[in-house]
C-alpha cells in the first residue's frame, strides 16, 4: 500500500490520497481472470490505473499543514472551501413544523391546563383547583369528620377580621358577631399586620354547612389578650392583661477593638446600636473621637412582658465617657425626636443646604425663559430631580405660605426668622400647611413639574429681608436649641434616665393576671 514519493514523482508533500487508492487497486488486481476475457479486463485494468493515475497527480486534498501559501496549498484549501459549502447546502431546516393540536383549547380549558402546573390543592396547596375524581372513585353517602378543627390565622395588611375568620371557614353569622363583640374591646382594624389568630372550629349542624365557632384568641395588644368562647349560645369575650415591664434598657460597657462589635457583646439589641450609631455621628466623628477604652452608654425604651415577649422601642440616650468623664451625652427630646447635648444644644450645620438630592440644572441670573421665549432675571437655582423625590426644608422654620403660585405651581414659602426665608416652587403636591412649624430637613412637598414649567424640577429661592439673593452665595449655619422653658424638664429627664441601673429591665415580673370576663353577645 506505500509507495515511495520519489517513485511517483510528485515532490515535496504527503501521498496524495488518489496514488494510495490506484497503488492498492494495482496491487488487488485478479490474478486469474476468466478464460477468453483476459485481454479485455487487463485493458479494462490498465485504463482505469492511467486514469486513476492522472486524476491522482492532480492532488485535489494536499495537507494544509505543508507548503503554505503555494499553488498546491492554494488548490487544496479551496477544495474544503468546495466542500464545506455543498455541505452547508444540504443542512437541514430546523423551523417548526406548524401542525394542528390535539386537542381545541378554549380560555377555560388554558386556564385549567395552567392551574395543573403547580401542585393542586388536593395534594396541599394554597392555589390551583382541586382534582376532580377519575372513574375509578365511587362516591360515598357520609364522609367521616373531625369533631373539632384547630387552625391560625393571620392578619394581614389591610384585612379586616370578620374577612379573615370567613376567610378560615366561620359562618357569616358567627363571624358578624365575633367581631362586633371584639370591636367593643379593640378596634380590629388597628391591629397589626402578622398578628395571629386561633381559631377552634366544632362540628357541623349538616351537611354543607359551615362549623361554628367554639373559640378564638389572640394577642391584641402587647400587654393584652383577648379570648372568645361559646357560651349559653352566644359568645362571651375575656380579656387577659399581661404585666409588662415598661423600665428602659441601659446598657453600658468598654469598647474594644470595635464600638459596634463590643455593644453586641455586652447584649445591646441590635435596633438599638443601629440608632445609637446613627445619633453619635450627627454629633462626633465616628473615627476620630471615639478610642478603645471608652465607655459606651446606651438607653433605650424597652417592653418585656411576663410571658416573655421584648420590644425595643426608640433610643432615648446615647452617651460616650473617657476616663469617667462625658465626652457626649445626648438625650431624645421634643415631639419630632431630635437629640441634644446635656447642655440642651443640638446638633450645628454648616454649608449650603440641598432642598432635594438632585443636581443643578440652572444657576442665578439672567437667562432665555425656555416657554415664554425671553430673556428675564432668573430669581432662583433649579435643581433636576425625579417626579415625586421628597422636598427638605432648608432650616427650622415657620410656613408662611403653602398653596398654587401662579407660574411657580404648587409653591411653599419658609420664614426662618432675622429677615431670611426660602421658596420652593413646581411642586407635584404640597406636606405642609400654612402657619406650622418646620424642623431643618423636614419633607416639605414633592418635586413635580406645576405651574411655567418644562419637567420635573425643583426652583429654590432665597429671600433677604423681602429681596431675592444667589442661594449659592450664602451658607447657613443651622443649630438648635432646647426652649429656655423646657430646660429644667430637659435636665430632669436626663438625671432621672442616667439614674436607671443597667439591666434592671431584665429582672423578675409579677405573673400574668386571671382572665376577667368583659362582654357576651
Amino acid at each position: 500500500m506505500f509507495i515511495s514519493r520519489e517513485a511517483l514523482g510528485t515532490g515535496v508533500g504527503s501521498v496524495p490520497l488518489g496514488l494510495r487508492i490506484a497503488a492498492g487497486t494495482a496491487r488487488t488486481a485478479p490474478a486469474t481472470p476468466v478464460a477468453g476475457l483476459a485481454p479485455f479486463v487487463q485493458r479494462l485494468a490498465l485504463l482505469r490505473q492511467h486514469w486513476e493515475l492522472r486524476l491522482a497527480r492532480l492532488d485535489w486534498t494536499p495537507d494544509l499543514a505543508e507548503d503554505i501559501g503555494s499553488a498546491r496549498w492554494f488548490r487544496g484549501l479551496g477544495t474544503l472551501f468546495g466542500l464545506s459549502a455543498l455541505a452547508l447546502a444540504f443542512l437541514p431546516d430546523f423551523s417548526a413544523i406548524a401542525a394542528p393540536p390535539a386537542m381545541p383549547v378554549d380560555a377555560a380549558a388554558r386556564d385549567e391546563f395552567r392551574s395543573q402546573t403547580i401542585q393542586p390543592l388536593a395534594f396541599g396547596a394554597e392555589s390551583g383547583h382541586r382534582m376532580g375524581p377519575t372513574e375509578r372513585v365511587s362516591p360515598v353517602a357520609n364522609v367521616p369528620e373531625r369533631a373539632i378543627v384547630q387552625l391560625t390565622a393571620t392578619y394581614t395588611q389591610g384585612d379586616s377580621f370578620d374577612r379573615l375568620l370567613q376567610r378560615a371557614g366561620v359562618g357569616a353569622v358567627d363571624a358578624a358577631r365575633v367581631t362586633n363583640l371584639v370591636a367593643g374591646s379593640i378596634d380590629p382594624a388597628g391591629l397589626p399586620a402578622g398578628t395571629q389568630v386561633d381559631i377552634t372550629l366544632g362540628r357541623r349542624a349538616g351537611p354543607g354547612q359551615a362549623r361554628p365557632l367554639d373559640a378564638l384568641s389572640f394577642r391584641a395588644r402587647f400587654d393584652l389578650k383577648l379570648a372568645v368562647s361559646r357560651s349559653n349560645g352566644g359568645f362571651a369575650l375575656r380579656s387577659e392583661a399581661i404585666p409588662v415591664n415598661t423600665m428602659p434598657l441601659r446598657i453600658r460597657g468598654t469598647i474594644g477593638a470595635g464600638l459596634y462589635r463590643s455593644a453586641r457583646a455586652a447584649g445591646a439589641p441590635i435596633e438599638a446600636i443601629q440608632q445609637y450609631l446613627q445619633v453619635l455621628d450627627q454629633h462626633l466623628s465616628l473615627d476620630t473621637a471615639i478610642e478603645p477604652g471608652d465607655t459606651f452608654d446606651i438607653i433605650v425604651g424597652f417592653k418585656r412582658a411576663a410571658t416573655g415577649e421584648t420590644k425595643v422601642g426608640e433610643l432615648l440616650f446615647a452617651g460616650v465617657e473617657r476616663g469617667g468623664k462625658p465626652k457626649a451625652q445626648l438625650l431624645r427630646w421634643g415631639s419630632d425626636g431630635q437629640f441634644f447635648e446635656a447642655s440642651g444644644m443640638g446638633a450645628q450645620r454648616s454649608g449650603l443646604i440641598m432642598p432635594v438630592v438632585g443636581r443643578i440644572t440652572s444657576d442665578f441670573g439672567a437667562r432665555r425663559h425656555p416657554i415664554l421665549g425671553y430673556t428675564r432675571m432668573h430669581a432662583g437655582v433649579d435643581f433636576g430631580a425625579p417626579a415625586g423625590a421628597p422636598i427638605y426644608a432648608g432650616g427650622d422654620a415657620t410656613v408662611s405660605f403653602a398653596g398654587w403660585g401662579g407660574g411657580h405651581g404648587n409653591h411653599v414659602k419658609l420664614d426662618h426668622g432675622g429677615g431670611w426665608g426660602t421658596g420652593y416652587s413646581h411642586m407635584s403636591r404640597i406636606a405642609v400647611s400654612p402657619g406650622s412649624r418646620v424642623r431643618a430637613g423636614r419633607v416639605i412637598g414633592y418635586v413635580g413639574s406645576t405651574g411655567l414649567s418644562t419637567g420635573p424640577h425643583l426652583h429654590y429661592e432665597l429671600y433677604r429681608k423681602g429681596a431675592k439673593v444667589n442661594p449659592m452665595s450664602v451658607r447657613f449655619t443651622v443649630s438648635n436649641q432646647v426652649d429656655a422653658k423646657e430646660l429644667a424638664a430637659f435636665k430632669a429627664k436626663m438625671a432621672a434616665l442616667k439614674s436607671v441601673v443597667p439591666g434592671a429591665a431584665l429582672g423578675p415580673l409579677t405573673s400574668p393576671s386571671s382572665p376577667k370576663p368583659l362582654l357576651t353577645r
